[in-house]
């Protein structure tokens, strides 16, 4: 999960076009009713808001991946963050419309259940990305960071590197998400505390802004504060500004989530000291290759969570924690450079 804090905003789809979404590929929604059942297979592919790099990394790879299959495609996202209305009403398009399998970032854990379960009555294969279900089986599979471990590396990484008495503060998004909450709890385990040994905690819109002036704020009640966990790489540019007004940049150990270009430059720049990097295109990839074995005989994929993998980049290595330099991160991250 990522919230980006220079990202256009691009034009949005309202709601009667909705009802009507396709891509080029698909020389009419009509074309599609089909679903390929005596032709070419369609699938679905339903984002969150694409403003984001990281669902627009996403999308981009589950299209290309798809078309490289000779498939067509319906697309549809959600207008803003926790839009699952939006969504709903894509996948019930797209259930009319007989698609093969639907890939979809949902926006919220449960409101979506109903629809895919629609969805699966007509024996359409439901695939979750970057974020499950709740229950997880109300997907036949989910591609995803393994968040509790990219939480756990990066706070593994802040107590090895951490000088002096710890005064940990988290800058978190809202922790019902599950992403969030994933990272939040992994970094507690990682690093070793618990939450009532925090120096400091505060929300953020998993923003620059917001997490500048929630850094500014916890600053301002403990100055003491010297190791730092952020939600994602906007936040921590933000908290960085921040710290670095305060004249506590060289004494504050930094970390983070995402793995996009811009992040990787701060952990170059030595802004971040470390972060989490995620796959959102191998992700994508992952979902349309089990798409791909289902469509070819009806063979579904392991049920649960499938992790998509992730690495720590940081320029200061700790022995015993396997990690790459923001070089490497830089051949490997996405979103604009």
């Amino acid at each position: 999960m990522k919230i980006v804090r220079r990202a256009p905003v691009p034009a949005r789809l309202t709601a009667a076009a909705l009802a009507a979404v396709c891509i080029a590929t698909v020389a009419g929604c009509n074309s599609a009713a089909s679903g390929g059942s005596s032709g070419t297979p369609t699938i679905g592919i339903v984002e969150l808001n694409l403003s984001n790099p990281f669902f627009g990394t996403l999308e981009k790879a589950t299209e290309a991946a798809a078309k490289a299959k000779g498939w067509k495609v319906m697309k549809a996202e959600a207008k803003t963050p926790g839009d699952s209305a939006t969504q709903v009403t894509a996948i019930e398009n797209m259930i009319a419309n007989k698609v093969k399998a639907i890939v979809v970032t949902p926006a919220s854990a449960t409101a979506l259940n109903s629809v895919l379960q629609r969805a699966r009555d007509q024996k359409i294969l439901v695939l979750t990305v970057n974020a499950p279900l709740d229950p997880t089986t109300s997907a036949d599979a989910t591609y995803a960071t393994d968040n509790v471990e990219a939480g756990k590396l990066i706070g593994q990484w802040a107590k090895a590197t951490a000088t002096g008495d710890s005064h940990v503060a988290m800058l978190d998004f809202d922790l019902s998400d599950k992403p969030a909450a994933d990272r939040h709890n992994g970094f507690l385990t990682g690093y070793g505390i618990n939450s009532s040994a925090l120096a400091g905690s505060a929300l953020t819109k998993g923003t620059e802004d917001t997490g500048q002036s929630a850094m500014e704020s916890l600053l301002s009640a403990h100055p003491d504060i010297n190791v730092v966990y952020t939600i994602n790489e906007p936040t921590a540019h933000g908290a960085y500004t921040a710290i670095k007004n305060k004249g506590r940049a060289a004494k504050t150990v930094l970390v983070s989530v995402d793995g996009a270009c811009s992040g990787v430059e701060d952990v170059k720049s030595g802004a971040i000291g470390a972060t989490a990097m995620q796959f959102p295109d191998k992700m994508g990839t992952m979902a349309v290759d089990a798409a791909a074995a289902y469509i070819k005989d009806g063979t579904k994929p392991t049920s649960g969570i499938i992790d998509s993998g992730t690495v720590l980049i940081t320029d200061h290595p700790v022995q015993g924690i396997a990690s790459q330099t923001s070089e490497w991160g830089l051949s490997h991250c996405w979103g604009p450079k």
